[in-house]
């Protein structure tokens, strides 16, 4: 996309993730990083290196904090590319912003919540981002199936995934990394988020870049 898109996307992030909101740069450096380091030492969130679920997820949230803060300089290959728009992480990133968005989540369910058990659900509005981010970098490394043996231990979690927008296909994504598209090896795997991407595409608000076709041999030895 261009670089005007590029900030609108930016601000769309603040948007639609609220006080869940996590730096393009900071996220986009650290995954980089997940795939050069898949399941080694080095990778930012292990299952196969950290005990627990907890402890992963605290070492991912500071190696993400280290990277969006500049404290952490990682390697060219990893930044090059990337989008960075340092004033408005700054913004979107600030206690303000996310107090904001906190109050906005309480005004809607002041207005809304029914019943007093619907507020039980308001904690997970604040905490959706480590969710998200526990079920793909720990359940989807652990559980499910794999269509292609690769060095690490991603699997996909689920055969239909609506609720991941398709990113628990998480074993196609480590074999393919460069690939838009998560699912369509088997049948029941559909990425709506790659659908979303072939729409933009063709209202060339961003242009998608082929790539080479996937080895399916590879996936009956594995199926």
């Amino acid at each position: 996309m261009n670089k005007t898109t590029e900030k609108i996307f930016y601000m769309l992030t603040w948007f639609f993730q609220g006080s869940n909101y996590l730096s393009p740069y900071g996220y986009g450096v650290m995954h980089r990083m997940h795939h050069a380091y898949a399941d080694t030492e080095n990778d930012p969130h292990s299952p196969k290196y950290d005990e627990t679920i907890w402890n992963m997820m605290w070492k991912t949230k500071t190696i993400y904090s280290d990277i969006a803060n500049k404290k952490m300089i990682p390697d060219a290959r990893f930044t090059e590319g990337v989008p960075n728009w340092e004033a408005f992480d700054k913004f979107a990133r600030s206690w303000p912003s996310r107090i904001f968005w906190g109050a906005v989540y309480i005004s809607v369910y002041a207005v809304f919540a029914t019943q007093w058990w619907l507020w039980l659900l308001l904690p997970l509005q604040f905490l959706m981002s480590p969710i998200h981010g526990a079920i793909i970098n720990w359940f989807a490394h652990k559980y499910g199936y794999r269509n292609f043996e690769v060095g690490d231990t991603s699997r996909n979690f689920l055969p239909t995934d609506f609720l991941m927008m398709g990113e628990s296909y998480h074993n196609n994504h480590h074999k393919n990394g460069s690939s838009a598209n998560f699912g369509g090896i088997r049948w029941h795997e559909i990425d709506p988020t790659y659908q979303v991407i072939k729409i933009l595409n063709a209202f060339k608000i961003i242009k998608l870049v082929k790539h080479k076709e996937i080895n399916l041999e590879s996936v009956k030895k594995a199926a």
